[in-house]
């Protein structure tokens, strides 16, 4: 896998000019998908500008002065994405990476908020013993017993760093939802409607009720929850 990409082909949200150099560093596999994320090194000196250079920042990643979900990342090249709460103990200061109009930013929160992170469901499978496994978007695997209640599409709050499930919201009518994804990613409201898909070539949809308005749109471009 190429360890740059061209600049003309990242994503609309990195804080970069597209014509100031030919390449860029391309996140690695990781959490978030690399069209969803950004780099860890961007995050800390062209999103928060807390350094001037690469070369700064990587000095700051290796003396392990960064944190992400609260356990410390060296690799320059980590993928931030939607939810991430991004860390910096020695000047006390937490981030959470949310959605927007644009795609990703983020968003400073306060050291609370911080040991808590909103997850969608992304998978299910059942393991030894007759327990479910759920699979959130960012990678994470989370056994959550015999109890099956949880449904892709749904969402969880969790507790970092032990993944401790302390709330889960089914999809439906009045709960809490942002789009993130999409031509009205960032909007935020609460659930009016759920249209489930009737045919193989149909899309779920929701219709979210938002202080401009109602908007349409596909359910899996949805995360309901919210993190108090």
């Amino acid at each position: 896998m190429s360890m740059h990409m061209k600049r003309y082909t990242m994503p609309g949200f990195w804080p970069l000019g597209r014509k100031v150099n030919k390449f860029v560093m391309t996140p690695l596999p990781g959490p978030h998908k690399k069209r969803f994320s950004m780099p860890l090194t961007i995050v800390i000196r062209d999103v928060l500008g807390y350094t001037d250079t690469a070369a700064e920042s990587k000095k700051i990643l290796a003396r392990g002065d960064v944190m992400i979900d609260k356990k410390t990342v060296k690799e320059e090249k980590h993928p931030v994405g939607l939810m991430d709460v991004v860390e910096f103990p020695s000047v006390k200061k937490q981030f959470r990476v949310v959605a927007c109009h644009k795609g990703l930013e983020l968003v400073e929160i306060d050291a609370k908020e911080s040991s808590k992170k909103l997850c969608a469901i992304k998978g299910k499978t059942v393991i030894k013993g007759g327990k479910f496994q759920i699979s959130l978007h960012d990678g994470r695997n989370v056994i959550v017993g015999k109890e099956n209640k949880h449904r892709l599409g749904d969402s969880v709050l969790i507790e970092l760093p032990t993944q401790k499930i302390l709330q889960h919201w089914q999809i439906k009518e009045g709960v809490p939802a942002t789009i993130v994804s999409g031509k009205n990613a960032g909007a935020a409201g609460k659930i009016k409607s759920v249209y489930q898909r009737k045919r193989m070539q149909e899309k779920s949809r929701v219709v979210i009720a938002t202080k401009d308005g109602e908007i349409e749109t596909l359910k899996e471009y949805v995360l309901i929850g919210e993190i108090k």
